[in-house]
C-alpha cells in the first residue's frame, strides 16, 4: 500500500519498522568452550595419572609439601572415596551419560562462567571415565589411578579436583541467582525502545 502524498517517509515505513535492519542472530551456547575445557582437563588427567604410573612406586608414599600433601599410586575401582566399589560397570554407564548430558546443555549456556564450571566437571568426569575403560583389569571396569593425598582426606587425582571445583563453581553461582541460560540484558537503546514500544 502506497501512503498518501506528503506523508513523512518515517510513516511510509512504519509498518515494517524492521526493514532494512539486519537480522537478529541467534544467540548460540557456550559447547565449543566447554567441550575445550573437557578435553584440556582431561588431558592433563591423563599426563599426570601416566607420570605417576612411571615414577611412583604403588601405595608407598612421598613427601611433596611435608604432611600437608604427599603422592601415594593408588587404585580405585569405585567412585570418589572408594564407594561402590562392586559396580565399576555401572559407575562407568553413569559416567558416559552424565558427560553426554552435560555436553548436550552447554548448547544452551549463555553463561560463561557456567561454560567453566561444566567443562572442569566434564573433564573430570571424562578423565576418570577413559580409566575405567581403558585399564585394568578391563573395559568398563577399568580401575582409576590415584596419586595426590592430604591429610585424613582419601587419595584423590586431577579429574577429582576438576569435578570438586567445578561442583563448588556451579553451587556459588547457584547461590548468587545466576542462571545458566539466561540472556544478559542488552545496552542497545533501539532495543530497549523497541521493548518499551
Amino acid at each position: 500500500m502506497q501512503a498518501a502524498p506528503g506523508a513523512p517517509l518515517s510513516a511510509q515505513t512504519s509498518d515494517h519498522p524492521t526493514a532494512g535492519a539486519p537480522p537478529a542472530r541467534p544467540r548460540r551456547g557456550h559447547l565449543g568452550l566447554v567441550a575445550g575445557i573437557v578435553a584440556l582437563w582431561a588431558v592433563l588427567d591423563q599426563v599426570t595419572k601416566e607420570w605417576a604410573l612411571r615414577e611412583l612406586e604403588r601405595g608407598q608414599p612421598v613427601e611433596l609439601l611435608g604432611d600437608l600433601l604427599q603422592l601415594r599410586l593408588v587404585f580405585n575401582p569405585g567412585a570418589a572415596f572408594s564407594l561402590g566399589t562392586g559396580i565399576t560397570p555401572v559407575i562407568t554407564a553413569f559416567a558416559a551419560i552424565v558427560l553426554v548430558a552435560l555436553l548436550w546443555f552447554s548448547r544452551q549456556l549463555v553463561s560463561s562462567t557456567w561454560a567453566v564450571a561444566l567443562g572442569l566437571v566434564g573433564g573430570g568426569a571424562l578423565g576418570n571415565l577413559v580409566d575405567r575403560l581403558l585399564r585394568a583389569p578391563g573395559v568398563a571396569r577399568g580401575h582409576v589411578v590415584d596419586f595426590l593425598e592430604l591429610p585424613n582426606w582419601p587419595v584423590f587425582n586431577v579429574a577429582d579436583i576438576g569435578v570438586t571445583c567445578g561442583a563448588a563453581l556451579v553451587v556459588l553461582l547457584a547461590l548468587r541467582g545466576i542462571e545458566p541460560t539466561e540472556a544478559p540484558e542488552t545496552t542497545d537503546p533501539t532495543d530497549q525502545e523497541a521493548r518499551r514500544g
